[in-house]
């Protein structure tokens, strides 16, 4: 069973996110792994790392991301993609969302890969209990994310476990 192992704060610098965007309605079988193996089968990782021979400087800031927008009466945003230098120029087929200097509130779950999805509102409660503020962007919609650290989350231990880091925008 899943569980959180590690809560941390995390200073990030301003960055772009650059990916594809997706929707509630392009889930199959209740998530979005089938838009992964596009990404792998497509090569578009490779593709969003070629953008910039400069990279982010700070730990993590090479893992894929699994990033989610949510705010009442607006639809769910599911994006795929890398966290790049704030100033990368963006190839045509990709979007992008820029975020100023943060903070994250940082959760990471370990346990066997298909255990570790579905956690966000867990994660965001253990913030909030260790004191930690989840703050929305200046539109008021909330930014969150999955985040694949390697090695943590591409080679399991002896156990077969894995670790996913889910982050939260904290003040």
């Amino acid at each position: 069973m899943a569980q959180i192992v590690k809560v941390y704060r995390q200073t990030i610098p301003a960055f772009r996110f650059i990916g594809k965007k997706y929707s509630n309605s392009d889930r199959q079988n209740g998530t979005f792994g089938a838009k992964w193996s596009e990404w792998f089968q497509n090569g578009w990782f490779d593709e969003v790392e070629a953008l910039s021979t400069i990279k982010n400087e700070y730990e993590d800031s090479d893992s894929f991301v699994g990033l989610m927008r949510c705010k009442h009466n607006d639809a769910f945003e599911y994006w795929i993609g890398i966290f790049m230098p704030k100033d990368t120029k963006v190839k045509e087929g990709f979007s992008y969302v820029d975020f100023p200097e943060s903070n994250l509130g940082v959760c990471w779950i370990y346990g066997k890969e298909n255990e570790l999805y579905m956690h966000e509102d867990e994660c965001g409660k253990r913030l909030e209990e260790e004191g930690y503020e989840i703050i929305p962007d200046e539109k008021g919609a909330y930014w969150f994310f999955e985040r694949y650290g390697c090695p943590r989350f591409t080679t399991p231990d002896d156990l077969g476990n894995v670790i996913l880091d889910i982050c939260y925008f904290v003040k």
